[in-house]
């Protein structure tokens, strides 16, 4: 672990509810600071002005980690494919598990009786 993860780690305020997004806002945003010319000194921003894309992201990332989490939404049972049906399955009617094979079965026993 660097030395300037361990300063961040003793600067985070109180109020942030997610260190680890804190973190990592915080590394984005001290590798994008402006140079003498205000042109941000990353080599990724290629010399792109100050305040670069990066660093507005960091800064809206570090207000994120600062923000309360809202309470996971209660989970809804799953749906059974059974309660999805329209309508109940019954046994001789189109669709029923079973049906095809009960007419081929009474075909057979009416051409055996003949």
């Amino acid at each position: 672990m660097s030395e300037a993860s361990t300063d961040r780690v003793a600067d985070r305020p109180a109020e942030v509810t997610d260190p680890l997004l804190w973190g990592l806002a915080a590394a984005v945003a001290d590798a994008h600071q402006p140079d003498d010319e205000r042109v941000c000194a990353s080599p990724s921003c290629a010399g792109a002005a100050w305040p670069c894309a990066a660093w507005n992201n960091a800064q809206a990332g570090l207000s994120a980690a600062r923000t309360p989490r809202q309470p996971a939404a209660p989970r809804q049972p799953a749906a059974s494919p059974q309660s999805t049906s329209p309508r109940p399955v019954v046994a001789g009617q189109p669709g029923a598990p079973g049906t095809v094979a009960a007419r081929t079965d009474a075909r057979s026993l009416t051409a055996t009786a003949a």
